[in-house]
């Protein structure tokens, strides 16, 4: 792995320049198309299809709609229905069918802020308990749904006192390996980093990394929890080993520099779980691969189980844009295919290569 020919490699296939200001873009589930979001100079919303063939991306579908869209996930939803759910700038959450957008399947009025971040679980994996949404808001404010529920959230932790609320900007579900366990841990902009136990209805972890938290995903929520990886404000991303959690010390960590700027998104490879993508405040992009120690707990003085966590290795970074890149996403279906959105507004059509040699 040492030769530099083996080396991933990250390219840009297509990129697309927009009007509008991109927040969010997701692949749509068993498809070559992908969706883009964002906010047009009016204060509209819009929403963009496009569709990638011989390496060129055509728009397909384009839709406005009243307000502003922040955030998306197509998690909550089976891979036959391919709804949508979209976070709003207005605290709105709604769901589509994107084969017809006209009108919202759902629709309520999740957060009185802004929805930060949004995300969604249990609608294309069998066994794996109940299809929900998790949003975080502006308000502090973190909330599970369940779209077969009309109105009110199934789940709600709020701040313990309104005027000592902080702002949500990351949430994302994990520990779901059955049909029982679930978790939602999310993040705050003063450095908090709260895991809820779904099933107990309690807070199971939590720590403060004394920097805002950017973005939050586990390795696999399919499984049972694995890795936690959190970014920051200030170009450090922490990574947690969850399989041994000590009775005071918590989970295991080490924590990393880059971009030289603000890390914006954390994406796992959905077929290596253990390959990673980290988005910069730069407009840079980096792939990290986490190898796990020999043995990954020990025994402290007292006899306690405590973690060991594992090693990073940088394998490959590129600068994509002058202004930060603002979301990224793996197409599942692909090895190595992804597309990115931008401050730039531009989307951008991505391929690494040599994934599989990993």
């Amino acid at each position: 792995m040492e030769n530099k020919l083996e080396k991933p490699q990250i390219i840009s296939l297509a990129e697309k320049p927009v009007t509008y200001n991109l927040f969010d873009g997701k692949w749509i589930p068993c498809s070559a198309k992908y969706i883009v979001m964002g906010c047009k100079p009016d204060n509209k919303g819009i929403i963009q299809i496009y569709e990638l063939t011989s390496g060129e991306s055509s728009l397909i579908f384009e839709t406005v709609k009243d307000l502003p869209i922040k955030c998306c996930t197509f998690g909550a939803s089976s891979l036959k229905q391919r709804h949508l759910a979209t976070g709003g700038f207005t605290g709105g959450l709604e769901i589509w069918d994107i084969e017809n957008m006209n009108e919202a399947l759902y629709s309520v009025d999740a957060h009185t802020e802004i929805v930060n971040s949004i995300d969604g679980f249990g609608g294309q994996s069998v066994g794996c308990g109940a299809p929900e949404i998790v949003t975080g808001g502006r308000d502090g404010f973190v909330k599970v749904w369940d779209p077969r529920q009309k109105d009110k959230p199934v789940v709600v932790m709020e701040p313990s006192e309104i005027k000592q609320k902080r702002d949500c900007w990351a949430v994302t579900f994990g520990n779901s390996y059955n049909n029982e366990e679930r978790v939602v841990c999310a993040g705050y902009d003063n450095g908090d980093i709260k895991m809820f136990d779904l099933k107990n209805m309690s807070i199971r972890w939590e720590t403060n990394i004394k920097n805002g938290v950017c973005c939050l995903e586990f390795d696999r929520k399919e499984i049972e929890m694995n890795k936690l990886v959190a970014t920051t404000l200030e170009s450090k991303f922490y990574v947690w080993d969850l399989r041994t959690q000590h009775a005071s010390r918590g989970f295991t960590s080490l924590k990393e520099k880059a971009h030289k700027s603000t890390i914006w998104a954390v994406r796992h490879l959905p077929q290596n779980r253990d390959l990673f993508m980290t988005c910069g405040g730069n407009g840079s992009l980096c792939l990290w691969q986490y190898k796990y120690p020999d043995k990954r707990w020990r025994e402290d003085a007292e006899g306690q189980p405590v973690g060991v966590v594992g090693t990073l290795s940088l394998l490959q970074n590129v600068t994509l844009s002058t202004q930060p890149i603002s979301s990224f996403h793996w197409c599942p279906d692909k090895l190595g295919l992804a597309v990115a959105t931008s401050f730039d507004q531009t989307h951008r059509v991505i391929i690494v290569t040599k994934l599989n040699l990993y």
